[in-house]
């Protein structure tokens, strides 16, 4: 196959993610893309919402066992069927779609593992019934059942970029999960994707932990942590600059100068860039063996069934899909 498809696993069976991926479906973009695309969850459960929602796609159904056997119609929606048992078509979120959703990813990764596919998108999770604190995030849970030793989280925007050293962490927490290697793999690794998806090098700014870099405590982040980290990255050749307080270093005039900016927690630069860019940002997991992405926003239950949800950030992956990676 020249073109392997783009894996979606549809996540939250209880979400707006089938209204956004409907969306999708009916998008300039989605037509210009050269990859196939199967979707793995409920035929049932989608096609149902479709009706709701009142779109009309005719439905490919793909056996996962005899996967090479069906052919991919880009027609219509692939889909490799996984049985999910609900009451309501847009029912409440719960602990109940726990083992449907494992069953997806597994499915996922066997097809990327057997290389039949090399991307993977994935629908919005609720981490406190699928992931039950035994993960922080999908991130973490994607490294943990890859054997992956070293990943990333980065919020991508063509624009301007940011990550988080800790993910989903309490603030509590924060400051005893840093360490320079943490720091040092996570410049690396953005480095050598910049590097080779998009053939630039890009300039990068470490963010300080404290308010304005500055700490009373006895022990400073900066001076023993963030700052010699900054060093090491500076001998091995990155353009890094550093270290810049939060508080303002996303004003326009300084994000212009950068293409990433790498803060220590996970608001101090999820909060501003999607005050900046709202749902024109992707979730990118890096140090995977296959590209992850997944829109940069949860279930929203609150929105389903409303079919006035954003389908900017799952159009924002395809169209990275479509640019970056469709050789």
């Amino acid at each position: 196959m020249t073109n392997k498809p783009i894996l979606i696993v549809l996540g939250e069976p209880h979400s707006i993610f089938s209204e956004t991926l409907f969306k999708l479906y009916k998008s300039k973009i989605y037509k210009k893309l050269k990859k196939p695309i199967i979707l793995i969850g409920s035929k049932k459960l989608l096609i149902e919402q479709m009706l709701k929602l009142k779109f009309k796609f005719k439905i490919n159904e793909i056996k996962f066992k005899d996967i090479n056997k069906y052919s991919i119609d880009k027609k219509k929606i692939n889909i490799i069927n996984v049985n999910y048992s609900y009451k309501k078509v847009f029912d409440k979120i719960s602990s109940r779609s726990k083992n449907y959703i494992k069953k997806c990813f597994d499915i996922a990764l066997i097809l990327l593992k057997k290389n039949y596919a090399q991307d993977l998108i994935n629908g919005p999770i609720s981490k406190k019934h699928f992931l039950n604190k035994k993960y922080l995030g999908i991130t973490e849970y994607l490294t943990k059942k890859t054997n992956t030793k070293k990943s990333s989280m980065l919020i991508f925007n063509s624009n301007f970029s940011v990550c988080p050293i800790t993910t989903h962490l309490p603030v509590s927490k924060v400051s005893k999960s840093i360490t320079s290697k943490k720091i040092i793999e996570n410049v690396l690794l953005i480095n050598d994707f910049f590097l080779k998806k998009l053939n630039k090098k890009p300039k990068i700014a470490i963010l300080g932990l404290n308010p304005h870099c500055e700490t009373i405590n006895k022990f400073s982040e900066e001076d023993k942590i963030i700052k010699p980290a900054l060093k090491y990255l500076l001998k091995k050749n990155i353009n890094a600059k550093g270290l810049y307080s939060a508080d303002t270093f996303f004003l326009k005039n300084n994000i212009n100068k950068f293409d990433v900016a790498i803060g220590m927690y996970h608001d101090q630069v999820l909060t501003p860039i999607k005050t900046l860019y709202n749902f024109n940002a992707i979730n990118i997991t890096l140090g995977l063996p296959f590209l992850r992405i997944s829109p940069d926003h949860g279930p929203n239950h609150e929105m389903i069934g409303k079919n006035k949800s954003d389908p900017q950030s799952i159009i924002s992956a395809i169209n990275f899909f479509r640019k970056f990676d469709g050789k």
